[in-house]
């Protein structure tokens, strides 16, 4: 610490010492005598034109005044006695100035304090360019963090709703614990693990449980940590993480987003062997290649496994691929018993039937909603969280925080009234629409209003029928704002948006359409350098694309008349539900099942 201290005074100080002596040599004072030639300045002396003049031994020169009040200035040659009798002579007033005797150290130090500031300056740049070049040699070093055991240990049991995932983890795990095991029988673990699906499904999670499950060390780092501006450097950090790794064997090493480093090789625009390019190969190379790393288990996890290398995918490296799919129900209520273990929950809390709210969600979004809820009943003044927080935490998550300062005219809360309560009637007449949940005119996120549809039970395929519901549904807003006032508005920019991605998708990828028959037209696979959707092959004909549009366009055309014929047929329970909500601004999924039930037997 002192020695920082006395580098920062002292390199200060040199540049002070250094920048003074120069200026001591490069700032003279400016003469304006002029200076005479040696002849000249003894003529004038002999005849008569200077008055006074005075020597200076030191500088061997001669300043005089002439007559005339000018001055002159000359130079005297070394051991010329000639000028002293010409100034006797003449009868001329001079002075001579000896030169003054100096010490001997102030020679020494004139000399040497500029060396000194020199030589100090160069050692403090010398210093610093070895000290930047040792900078520089450890770009090539891992960034991997090392994580042993700690108080913050995972294991599997604070992971839930994956339960097929963990029995195929937990062979890893019983491998790292008994190795001898498989290696008598002659069986030969998987060096890599790959954990794919989307963004918050517990892939991270699920690695750090892997290695707190093991015990043995967990070297993490992330895919954009491997590559750098320097040429080489991705390379040799790939090297380095291994060679710790072998070091620490045996342990597990976990690649975050491995996509960043671990895309497909020549796709895109140049292609090439760049710095991505290499250390994908290096790590190719220490996962199977002729060296041996016995012990090192690498498990990686990304959301996009349909832009990564096939060397990269192949049997010997990533031998085992878990797709880790969106939590069912059942899931949904063991990750939220999870991520409520630290929360005070009212008694009135059923984190069943907040399973059944959120389906769709993923473990992240579980996690967040109960956050909401434990911030909505600190901020309400409560030690608890109730039902009614976490109800509104799910709505938050789903559609964004209410917009109470959002002040609408009389005319447009009619409008929204209308439009919402137009959704939760055509889904109410449909077969396969969702139950309706809940419809409000309260503002939320981009929103003006809002009808919360939830599926009864998780569904995981849809069939033609339940896809031409949906888009009815979504259109009944429009189509309610129609019917009652024989116009059109703006509200519904976003479920036209939805309306036609479903019906597209029904056509060019799901193969439901009577015209153009059991096929799939474009394809899926994205390219790989140029962002999602950016650009789509499309394998079919110009007369195809234009039977596409004319079979989305009639589609849409039928569910919408669809739509308005059962508004018109229900006018009534159209107008007394939308003035009920636009006197209560929001009615509940049973509140709203009472009302039509009451409407339907009045009329």
């Amino acid at each position: 610490m002192m020695n920082n201290a006395f580098r920062r005074l002292i390199v200060p100080l040199l540049a002070v010492v250094f920048f003074l002596v120069l200026a001591r040599y490069m700032v003279t004072p400016t003469k304006t005598i002029p200076t005479w030639d040696y002849s000249r300045m003894i003529t004038a002396v002999q005849t008569g034109q200077v008055k006074s003049a005075t020597v200076d031994e030191s500088t061997q020169t001669l300043t005089g005044t002439l007559k005339d009040g000018r001055h002159f200035e000359a130079t005297i040659p070394a051991a010329d006695g000639g000028v002293i009798s010409a100034l006797t002579q003449a009868h001329v007033n001079f002075n001579i100035h000896q030169p003054a005797q100096t010490p001997w150290w102030s020679d020494l130090l004139l000399y040497l304090l500029p060396t000194l500031a020199i030589m100090g300056l160069l050692l403090f740049f010398m210093q610093q360019s070895q000290g930047g070049g040792n900078r520089v040699m450890q770009f090539g070093r891992s960034r991997a963090r090392l994580h042993t055991e700690d108080k913050r240990r995972v294991t599997f049991d604070d992971v839930a709703g994956v339960d097929e995932v963990k029995d195929e983890l937990a062979e890893i795990v019983d491998f790292l614990k008994h190795p001898k095991r498989y290696l008598e029988v002659g069986a030969r673990i998987p060096k890599g693990v790959l954990l794919f699906g989307e963004p918050g499904t517990g892939k991270t999670l699920l690695a750090r449980a892997v290695a707190g499950e093991a015990g043995v060390p967990f070297y993490s780092i992330s895919g954009s940590d491997f590559v750098e501006m320097f040429v080489g450097v991705g390379a040799s950090r790939v090297r380095d993480l291994f060679d710790q790794a072998k070091k620490s064997s045996p342990c597990i090493v976990f690649i975050d987003e491995i996509d960043a480093v671990g895309r497909m090789r020549g796709a895109g625009y140049g292609g090439g062997h760049d710095e991505r390019e290499q250390t994908l190969n290096q790590l190719l190379v220490e996962m199977d290649g002729f060296g041996v790393n016995e012990g090192i288990i690498v498990i990686a996890a990304t959301n996009r496994p349909d832009v990564l290398d096939p060397a990269l995918l192949r049997p010997g490296r990533f031998d085992r691929q878990i797709v880790i799919h969106r939590p069912d129900i059942r899931g949904r209520e063991e990750i939220l018993d999870v991520h409520a273990r630290n929360k005070p929950l009212e008694k009135d809390v059923e984190l069943s039937q907040l399973a059944r709210l959120t389906p769709g969600f993923t473990g992240a979004d579980l996690a967040n909603m109960l956050n909401e809820g434990a911030l909505l009943a600190a901020r309400r003044r409560k030690k608890k969280v109730g039902m009614d927080e976490l109800r509104e935490a799910v709505e938050r998550v789903i559609a964004g925080p209410q917009k109470k300062a959002r002040v609408m005219n009389e005319k447009e809360r009619r409008t929204v009234a209308y439009h919402e309560v137009g959704h939760a009637l055509v889904a109410r007449k449909l077969d396969h629409a969702d139950p309706v949940v809940k419809v409000t005119i309260i503002p939320r996120g981009m929103g003006l209003g809002y009808t919360l549809q939830m599926p009864t039970e998780d569904r995981y395929l849809v069939s033609k029928d339940e896809f031409l519901d949906r888009v009815t549904a979504a259109l009944g807003g429009r189509a309610a704002e129609e019917v009652t006032f024989g116009e059109i508005t703006t509200g519904a920019s976003d479920d036209l948006e939805k309306v036609t991605k479903m019906v597209r998708r029904m056509i060019t990828e799901f193969g439901m359409s009577d015209t153009l028959g059991p096929m799939t037209y474009g394809t899926k696979q994205d390219q790989v350098f140029l962002g999602r959707d950016l650009l789509r092959e499309r394998n079919y004909s110009e007369k195809i694309a234009a039977q596409i549009d004319d079979e989305a366009h009639r589609t849409v055309e039928e569910c919408y008349t669809r739509a308005k014929r059962i508004l018109e047929e229900h006018k009534d329970t159209l107008g007394r539900i939308a003035q009920e909500l636009l006197e209560k601004e929001t009615i509940e999924g049973p509140d709203f099942e009472r009302l039509m039930d009451a409407t339907e037997k009045a009329s």
